[in-house]
């Protein structure tokens, strides 16, 4: 229990109290006869207001970035291969190990979580890294592969970096994830066997921190060949080629912070909400983006809960 939660809390029971002292003072002194009830139920009324500002506030900050739920989709993609239908794919994306709430025994049940759904493959979409901060410190590449080394899908565990790996070294990072069984994919393609059928990984750069080699990179696949490709950061999205039936990202974070009728306070995408979050169907091909695990800039998730995603694939 941390100091700031400490003090959370006791600013929270100390607006309840006067809240209840509010409501249960009377209007006036009883010689004053009849009086007025309108300024007590502004008092009233504003004090309700100040509380449900500092609840909504204590959820975002404490609440929801602690929290961690399994998010279940599927896509039905065009002539994707009968023997692949029903693959089943972990999606999991910037962790931000050290950050807040994402300590050792966080990364643990990422992992006992991830593994309890038997997904077929797991694919890790970047931004391992937190840098030192206010509520955050730095934790090395070697400490957290050690921990993700124990995902297990017959399949295996593939990952791409992402810019705040990139910012900090992003041979380092590669270096301590391959080391623990973690291939790393960069402007890279891989051939896996599934089910009996060829199934091809294509790992493409972050946008913001790497060169971006898509056409070439795709082209390491031979033609007709099935291929899911993994990046960081959604907005290759549009310069993707037709024949990448999908492209798993993160970076977005959902928005991290996103009200009802309002939408996200801040966009990590140059296209909005657009990719922001979730499924997206464009020319004839498929972008899924998860919102991710951990925060940046700021510790607090609101309307953005923390989710690993258990993507399942069909036929169409």
């Amino acid at each position: 229990m941390t100091i700031a939660f400490v003090v959370a809390v006791s600013v929270l029971l100390g607006l309840l109290l006067f809240l209840v002292r509010e409501v249960r003072r009377p209007p006036g002194p009883p010689e004053w006869g009849r009086t007025p009830v309108w300024p007590k139920r502004f008092r009233v009324a504003v004090d309700a207001i100040i509380l449900l500002l500092a609840l909504l506030a204590f959820w975002g900050f404490f609440i929801e970035p602690n929290r961690l739920i399994v998010r279940e989709e599927s896509i039905q993609i065009n002539n994707w291969p009968r023997e692949l239908d029903g693959l089943k794919i972990a999606v999991i994306s910037d962790i931000h190990a050290g950050g807040s709430f994402i300590n050792d025994k966080k990364l643990h049940t990422i992992v006992d979580r991830t593994n309890a759904l038997h997904p077929e493959l797991i694919v890790i979409l970047g931004d391992y890294m937190s840098s030192n901060g206010w509520t955050s410190r730095r934790v090395e590449p070697e400490v957290f592969a050690a921990v993700l080394k124990n995902f297990n899908a017959p399949l295996g565990t593939y990952s791409v970096l992402g810019n705040h790996d990139a910012w900090y070294s992003g041979g380092k990072v590669r270096a301590a994830l391959e080391q623990n069984g973690i291939k790393v994919l960069e402007n890279e393609v891989l051939q896996l066997n599934a089910r009996g059928v060829s199934l091809w990984l294509v790992g493409l750069a972050d946008l913001w921190t790497r060169p971006q080699r898509i056409e070439q990179t795709i082209a390491k696949v031979p033609e007709g060949q099935t291929m899911i490709a993994l990046t960081h950061n959604p907005d290759i999205f549009p310069n993707l080629p037709e024949r990448v039936p999908l492209l798993l990202a993160g970076h977005t974070h959902g928005g991290q912070v996103r009200f009802p009728f309002i939408g996200s306070v801040v966009e990590a995408s140059d296209y909005g909400e657009r990719y922001e979050r979730g499924h997206v169907f464009e020319n004839n091909h498929h972008l899924f983006v998860t919102t991710g695990i951990g925060t940046s800039i700021m510790p607090v998730r609101f309307g953005v809960t923390p989710e690993i995603v258990l993507l399942t694939l069909r036929s169409k």
